[in-house]
């Protein structure tokens, strides 16, 4: 075992193991009331129902009108696989199910450009917008606004909508550079996946698109009826009218993103990839159900987790992401033998013999030495054809 690693003790308080290890690596904030865990993930797809999703999927207010599902931190960690809720929605009207299935390709979408181009995703990636430069995309003042904030705050979690309203006032209202608006609202968030966040941001800003989300009062009276009328401004609302969205030039050409030249690369191993005998499961956010790959496939092998010390030091995630990772794990360790370590995952990896699945990030690449690779839970397998734009890539699949 490295040395350098510090091992938590999942049998006690999760407050106080916070306390305790976790020091200067959270940016703060409390606890969400959206539980990490398998049983709470698999209790919130027994429980889901789409029945008028294509409808109410952009409800705002009141809460009980929502039809968003919620699954979004499960999934994000895998607890729940993109195919496990793809399937679970079969018999569902055929409206909402196409409407929901759409969703969850737009989430595989994101996962295969990531895959393929990386931190290129930090930067504005076909027409170029705002991007670096810094300042407070939401001031305070606005009743939609400060709500949506507040409810990003508390809970780490937003309807699509609302993400589009903070997204577009942040750079297409405010002139604010939408990497740094990307960045606070994926510390917030138990879904928050650079892949997923970064594209969302791009598409609603027209970094991806060329055609800009403009943000106005409109949005706000058909989705969150009522939410203006206690607001200090609403007799001089600064979003009363649409922004001039205007027309974003064209930003420098990414090869990658009509074809990808080795393909296999980018999607991972089809079959497992087995160099050596394992010793040990080394799970990653990245994946974290009981439907691992690696872990399934080793019903014996003890199970180990490291939290990234130095990734954590500089993201500074909020607390409601800390405690939805070690109430995941505390929940695993009920059922595997599961060891949790704050320290460095790649340094295990080089020196232990570990199984691991792969995952479609950059970081990635920094496991060396891995006794077995066991391939991603893909929706669909990334094809080389381009994925300029959602249309583009789906129609290849």
């Amino acid at each position: 075992m490295a040395p350098t690693l510090k091992h938590l003790d999942l049998t006690v308080g999760l407050e106080g193991i916070l306390e305790s290890h976790f020091a200067g690596l959270h940016s703060g904030g409390g606890r969400s009331a959206i539980k990490g865990g398998q049983s709470a993930a698999s209790k919130a797809l027994a429980e889901l129902n789409i029945n008028g999703y294509a409808k109410n999927r952009s409800e705002v207010l009141p809460q009980e009108s929502r039809g968003a599902t919620v699954l979004s931190p499960y999934i994000r960690h895998n607890l729940l696989t993109l195919q496990q809720v793809w399937n679970h929605v079969a018999s569902a009207p055929f409206a909402d199910r196409e409407k929901f299935r759409d969703e969850l390709l737009w989430q595989e979408y994101a996962r295969h450009l990531y895959a393929r181009i990386g931190t290129r995703l930090f930067e504005n990636l076909r027409f170029e917008q705002i991007w670096n430069s810094t300042g407070d995309g939401w001031p305070k003042g606005m009743s939609c606004v400060d709500y949506v904030v507040d409810e990003l705050e508390r809970d780490g979690w937003l309807v699509n909508q609302t993400r589009m309203w903070l997204a577009s006032h942040w750079t297409v209202r405010n002139e604010v550079g939408w990497l740094h608006g990307q960045e606070r609202m994926f510390r917030e968030l138990l879904d928050g996946s650079r892949a997923a966040n970064l594209l969302g941001w791009q598409w609603t800003v027209g970094a991806g698109t060329g055609k800009p989300y403009g943000f106005a009062r409109w949005q706000v009276e058909k989705r969150a009826p009522g939410i203006c009328n206690g607001c200090a401004l609403a007799k001089r609302c600064p979003i009363e009218k649409f922004p001039d969205e205007g027309t974003l030039p064209n930003a420098s050409f990414e090869a990658l993103l009509i074809s990808d030249p080795d393909p296999l690369t980018s999607a991972g191993p089809l079959t497992v990839a087995t160099n050596s005998p394992a010793e040990h499961v080394l799970l990653t956010i990245e994946s974290l159900g009981d439907a691992d790959p690696a872990l399934a496939a080793n019903p014996e092998l003890p199970v180990i987790f490291i939290f990234n010390q130095e990734a954590l030091r500089k993201l500074q995630l909020s607390a409601k992401r800390i405690y939805f990772y070690l109430e995941t794990l505390q929940h695993l360790s009920q059922r595997r033998d599961l060891s949790v370590y704050i320290g460095d995952p790649f340094d295990f990896a080089r020196t232990n013999s570990v199984a691991i699945t792969y995952a479609p990030v950059p970081s990635f690449t920094q496991f060396t030495n891995l006794a077995e690779i066991h391939p991603y839970p893909w929706l669909r397998r990334p094809h080389g054809d381009s994925v300029r734009s959602f249309s583009a890539w789906r129609n290849k699949l």
